[in-house]
Order: structure tokens, then C-alpha cells, then sequence
């Protein structure tokens, strides 16, 4: 357990980086338009660059993950997003630092699907949703420190200054992967929890093409393709673009404290995460409480966006539960892993995680594109603006698709944490 901590600890703090660039621009929304004047909109597709390239890796990353396992593409995405990082800190122009995000979040792509294929040779079947909510600790971690350390830091030294010393930092995790990571036990000298071969072979006359095709005839894939993107684009729009502009226009709080109220509700979706990862593999039960979590969660977006006259003591209960609530949809991927073959473990994940970032890909430039239609012509420091109407409208989106995932949930087939297929 413990060499496999660490093994598994590499790719951790791979995803951990990943978080923080993910949720960066929150952070720094008044810099990145006032160095690119750019409006909401384009503020929305300069972070939502990441998220085109995150969502079009996730499939290719599922399948080499299957098929070469997950050292060499933890190292290899290291050392890209190491490089996007660069060009992201550097950038003279709106167009270089959307090639800076678009190469860190195709990169950082392959950082959860791996830490899932590693854990599948690392750790005993029944620890799989616990360390999946444990991934989503590390990440969230990172989303964090791009909360308030960042604005102090980016205070400090500038934002493009701390950018570079992520770039340096991602770099060293890169090189720490490719010396210390291994995709089974036995490549170190220990015993296997699983048969490598029998997790590597692929069924005869399959292909690329074909494992795709067969993940989606499984029921649960397609609809855990689309549920979890309605709570974690919710989460990530809020916490990782709008909610700071949203909270200091509406309840009149300072930067600061808008980021601190944002990092709460990602320090609760950490928390939430391996709780419910564990309790669903302690109580035998995958459906039932992703079920009970999604419902919590719209309960508290709807309190957030349309309650009036929240003190911030009430907002950051609600925060907390919320994010807490949310931390349920980890269980996506121990329930979709259960609902197809092992042999496929990698692709499927892939594909769910596609899904999961779907869900902020397309709520952070739609919410954006909603507030540019309902700007009143308010500028503030050479910065746009906008009206609570306008962020209501802008969030009736993360509202309407969240529902839908809660209502998606009955539909799924409970696999009582038990591999369901062969």
C-alpha cells in the first residue's frame, strides 16, 4: 500500500498542476482582460482553450492508457504541459496564450485517466473508489492553491511569473515520473493485485475503432458520459471563472474574498470526493448515493444563484455543502469501470472523463457569451461589468444541465460494486 502511495503520488501531483492551471484564470480574470483587452466571452474561450483540448485527449488517453499503460504518457503529458505553461506565461497576444492553454490542457488530460490505470495495477478491486476520490483530493488541492496563494503571489510577482514557476515545477514531476513510476508491482519486484496480461490483452480482431464502439453499447456509459458534466460544470464554472465577479458584484465582497468563498466550495468537493468514494464501496452501492449527492448538489445551486440576501456566514454553508454534495460524482467512474470489460478499463474512463469536462467546456464560454448579451455598458477599471440579472441568466445553464443529470441517475444500472461484465 505504501510503495503504491507513492508510485501513485507521481501522477497525483501531476493532476494536482493540472487543477491549478484549470482554475487559474478565476483568480486573475481583471489581468488576463486588461493585458488582452478582451470581453467576457473571449475571457471564457481563453479558459475554456483548456477544456477543448482536455475533452478531445480524454478518448485517445483512455485507449493508449489500455494499450502502452500509464508511465509513458504521465511523463510524456508533463513534459507538454510544461511547455504550454511557458508559452501561456509568455504570451504577448490573446492567440499565444490560447496555443499555451490549449497544449496544458491536452496534456494535463492524461493525468487522471493515468492515475485510474495506475491504481487498477496498484491497488485491491475494492480500494478503486477510494483512491479515484483521492485523485480528485489532489486535484482539487491544486485548485486551491489557485485560489487565494495565487492572488497573493500574483500581487507579489505577477501573474506570468507564477505561471513560469509552474512550468518549472510540472517539469521536475515529469522527470520524477519517468524514474520512479511503474504500471504494475512486479515491474518493481513486488506481487500484482490483478494479472497485467490479462488487463493489457485485447480481445482478438479488436482495435481502436472497436473498443469504442463496445464501451457505448454498455447503457451506463452513455449516460455516465453526460451526468457528471452537469456537476462538475457547475463546480468549475463557478469556482474556476464566474464565481468571483459573480460573489463581488452580488454580496459586495473584495477579490479576495470571493476567491477564499470559491476555494471553499472546492475544498468541500475534495473532501467530498474520497468520503463518498468511500462509504459507496463500503456500503456495497454505487446508485443510490450518487443519486442522493446530485439532489443535494441542486438543491444548493439554485439557494447560490437565486436566494436574495444571503449573509456570508449562510453562502459559505451553502458553499460547503454543495461542494461537499458534489464530491458524489467520483463514483462515476468506479460505476462505469464495474458496467464494462477490465480490458477496457482505460478507454471507458477515458470516455466518462471526457464527459465530466464536457460540462465546463461548454457552461464557461456560454455563461460568458450570456453576460456580453446582457452588458448595460458598465466599465470599472477598464473592465466590463455585469448586472446580477446577467449572472442569473448566465447560470440558469449550469442549473438546467445539473437537473438533467439528476433526473439521468435513475436510469443507471447498479453494479453493488461488483464487476458486472467480464
Amino acid at each position: 500500500m505504501t510503495v503504491g502511495l507513492f508510485v501513485w503520488g507521481f501522477g497525483a501531483l501531476f493532476y494536482l498542476l493540472g487543477f491549478f492551471h484549470r482554475v487559474a484564470p478565476a483568480v486573475i480574470t481583471s489581468e488576463l482582460m486588461r493585458d488582452f483587452q478582451i470581453s467576457a466571452a473571449a475571457l471564457g474561450n481563453l479558459s475554456a482553450f483548456y477544456f477543448y483540448s482536455y475533452v478531445f485527449m480524454q478518448v485517445p488517453t483512455g485507449i493508449l492508457a489500455d494499450r502502452w499503460g500509464p508511465r509513458r504518457l504521465l511523463t510524456a503529458g508533463a513534459l507538454i504541459a510544461s511547455v504550454g505553461a511557458v508559452i501561456f506565461a509568455l504570451a504577448p497576444t490573446f492567440g499565444w496564450a490560447g496555443v499555451g492553454r490549449f497544449l496544458i490542457g491536452g496534456s494535463v488530460a492524461v493525468a487522471f485517466v493515468g492515475l485510474l490505470k495506475v491504481a487498477v495495477g496498484w491497488f485491491a478491486p475494492n480500494r478503486f473508489a477510494l483512491v479515484s476520490g483521492l485523485a480528485l483530493f489532489f486535484g482539487i488541492v491544486g485548485a486551491v492553491f489557485a485560489g487565494p496563494p495565487l492572488r497573493i503571489l500574483v500581487d507579489h510577482f505577477g501573474w506570468r511569473s507564477v505561471v513560469l514557476f509552474s512550468a518549472v515545477t510540472t517539469l521536475l514531476v515529469g522527470a520524477g515520473t519517468w524514474l520512479f513510476v511503474r504500471d504494475y508491482p512486479h515491474e518493481k519486484g513486488y506481487l500484482d493485485f490483478s494479472n497485467p496480461p490479462s488487463h493489457a490483452k485485447q480481445k482478438p480482431g479488436s482495435g481502436i475503432l472497436a473498443d469504442l464502439i463496445e464501451v457505448f453499447t454498455y447503457r451506463n456509459t452513455i449516460l455516465l458520459f453526460l451526468i457528471p458534466g452537469g456537476m462538475v460544470g457547475c463546480v468549475l464554472t463557478f469556482s474556476g471563472l464566474w464565481g468571483v465577479p459573480y460573489l463581488a458584484t452580488v454580496h459586495g465582497t473584495s477579490p479576495a474574498v470571493a476567491a477564499t468563498l470559491t476555494s471553499l466550495l472546492l475544498v468541500a468537493w475534495a473532501v467530498g470526493g474520497p468520503f463518498f468514494g468511500w462509504l459507496s464501496d463500503r456500503l456495497g452501492n454505487r446508485k443510490s448515493l450518487y443519486v442522493a449527492g446530485c439532489g443535494i448538489s441542486v438543491i444548493g445551486w439554485i439557494v447560490i444563484v437565486m436566494v436574495n440576501g444571503l449573509s456570508l456566514v449562510s453562502l459559505s454553508v451553502v458553499l460547503w455543502v454543495t461542494g461537499f454534495a458534489s464530491g458524489s460524482m467520483i463514483i462515476s467512474f468506479a460505476f462505469v469501470k464495474e458496467s464494462v470489460p477490465v480490458r477496457l478499463s482505460g478507454t471507458v474512463s477515458g470516455v466518462v472523463n471526457m464527459g465530466v469536462m464536457t460540462g465546463p467546456m461548454i457552461l464557461q464560454p456560454a455563461v460568458g457569451w450570456v453576460l456580453d448579451r446582457m452588458w448595460a455598458g458598465d466599465i470599472a477599471s477598464g473592465v466590463r461589468v455585469y448586472s446580477i440579472d446577467a449572472y442569473r441568466s448566465g447560470f440558469a445553464l449550469m442549473l438546467a444541465w445539473i437537473t438533467l443529470s439528476f433526473v439521468l441517475l435513475f436510469f443507471t444500472r447498479e453494479t453493488g460494486c461488483r464487476q458486472t461484465v467480464e
